[in-house]
């Protein structure tokens, strides 16, 4: 306002800033960040990495066609999410996708499972049933730890293959079925074939195109990917609104060697999620496991010389406690239990040694 020397009002003076430049950037960026995901994304796989690039190149190439795929990798690195990824771009999608795990059931009931049988065909099959490869007619049949079949399943496999027919169990009657067959194993096919564990032809039927996929260990920089995905979806799941994971937690994740892929990362977030009541995951949140890896035996191991010493009492020197603080990320509780004492009891230590109650930044 602007006032005379009798300070009474004369004017006012309003000051106006443009802000659609600023909003159209926001929007700029966020458009960005959707193309990124988009980018860095095929379905329900994530992942940036050069690795993760060539099997996004190679699902799309294996939709174009009606091949018979091979998903080589080890557990958890996403096989079954390949398949989905490959039938829904296919032709085929408009019909069923039916996975099948083949390790999962006896010779006779897996034969019965993807086959079939008639009326009458062993104790218990008191009518006809449609097997996995008849209700597939037109979609895609996934067969999950292909490695596992038996040499009379992969016989009876081997003619799906060549001929596109089947015979129910104990029937007579031959049925043509329109199906695209893709497997997957965590085994090395080629090596089981030498020992004469798996059929050579077979092999060859099944990898028509072969598609690797890489453990996360390997790939590492999609990690912070993947993480954010999973902590998106917990937070969906939970009715959290947890942030992200700090940098130090986010540095455990990198330097641990994932033996599970890409389900244990999932799990570890979830694991996070029951714990952490901030508004981001700290290291005291992840599994030990992966705090210590190699120490998931027992909830209270203890790594390096700490594993050696620690003890309560004249035993535990200064270092000591300081390695265990550092070990639990300045968790007091934690280092308790590992102790075997309580909290006050830490706190006493920290005390009479003057450590410091919080982790120096």
């Amino acid at each position: 306002m602007v006032r005379d020397e009798n300070q009474q009002i004369i004017g006012v003076v309003e000051t106006v800033t443009d802000l659609s430049e600023i909003f159209k950037a926001r929007q700029k960026a966020e458009e960005a960040m959707i193309r990124l995901g988009e980018k860095h994304r095929l379905d329900n796989l994530i992942g940036k990495s050069h690795e993760m690039q060539k099997v996004f190149a190679a699902i799309n190439a294996a939709a174009a066609s009606d091949a018979t795929i091979l998903i080589m990798g080890e557990s958890g690195t996403g096989k079954e999410l390949v398949a989905g990824a490959i039938h829904q771009r296919s032709t085929r999608t408009t019909y069923p996708l039916i996975a099948v795990n083949c390790s999962a059931l006896t010779e006779s009931l897996l034969e019965s499972e993807l086959f079939g049988h008639v009326k009458g065909a062993f104790t218990g099959a008191t009518q006809n049933r449609t097997g996995r490869f008849e209700e597939a007619d037109g979609g895609t049949v996934f067969l999950d730890e292909i490695g596992e079949i038996s040499p009379y399943i992969q016989v009876k496999l081997l003619r799906v293959l060549q001929e596109r027919e089947i015979e129910r169990v104990r029937d007579s009657k031959t049925r043509k079925v329109n199906i695209r067959i893709i497997a997957a194993t965590n085994r090395d096919l080629y090596s089981r074939v030498q020992e004469g564990h798996f059929r050579d032809d077979l092999y060859y039927r099944l990898k028509v195109f072969p598609i690797v996929l890489p453990p996360l260990k390997i790939r590492k920089e999609d990690i912070p990917l993947l993480t954010r995905h999973f902590i998106d979806r917990q937070n969906r799941k939970t009715g959290k609104n947890i942030k992200g994971i700090s940098q130090h937690a986010m540095r455990v994740f990198l330097d641990y060697s994932w033996p599970g892929n890409v389900r244990e990362l999932e799990n570890a977030v979830e694991h996070a999620f029951v714990l952490c009541n901030r508004e981001q995951i700290e290291v005291s949140d992840l599994p030990l496991e992966i705090r210590q890896p190699g120490n998931e035996c027992w909830p209270g191991a203890i790594t390096g010389t700490a594993a050696r010493k620690a003890r309560i009492g004249k035993d535990l020197s200064k270092e000591e406690l300081t390695e265990l603080l550092e070990l639990s990320d300045w968790n007091k509780a934690e280092v308790a239990r590992r102790l075997g004492v309580s909290r006050t009891a830490v706190w006493k230590y920290m005390k009479k040694w003057e450590i410091p109650l919080q982790k120096s930044s």
